[in-house]
């Protein structure tokens, strides 16, 4: 699922905060401007997920935000689709039925089941 959320970037001593006030308890600090924003987009997007995950409600975003001197207002576009593939490998058991003949020959030639459909349902969804 896609999401654009608003956020404020703030000075904070030698670091960049950003806060995302429509997700509470977003918080996120970066190096500079680049590191901040990147941390923000993980926060946002780690934050969805687990609002999906548990099924919790997830806030709507505000169309703007007030912000203050020194502070700067931004957009951050989070794919929760995109973080679950790069960050929950966790593996499930899925029983399947193929023909015996198939597996005997899968057998013989000691085929990686696991890897063959993995990478056979990610052909077929398309996915890198």
């Amino acid at each position: 699922m896609r999401y654009v959320y608003p956020a404020i970037l703030y000075p904070d001593d030698d670091k960049i905060g950003v806060k995302v006030p429509d997700l509470p308890g977003c918080y996120t600090f970066g190096d500079d401007n680049a590191d901040a924003l990147i941390m923000a987009k993980d926060a946002v997007e780690m934050w969805l997920w687990s609002a999906e995950e548990n099924k919790s409600p997830i806030p709507g975003a505000s169309p703007t935000l007030p912000y203050g001197h020194g502070e700067t207002f931004t957009l951050i576009v989070a794919d929760t689709d995109q973080w679950r593939r790069a960050h929950d490998k966790k593996s499930v058991k899925k029983t399947l039925t193929i023909p015996a003949w198939l597996n005997h020959q899968a057998e013989k030639a000691n085929a990686p089941f696991s890897q063959i459909l993995q990478q056979g349902l990610k052909d077929y969804l398309q996915i890198d």
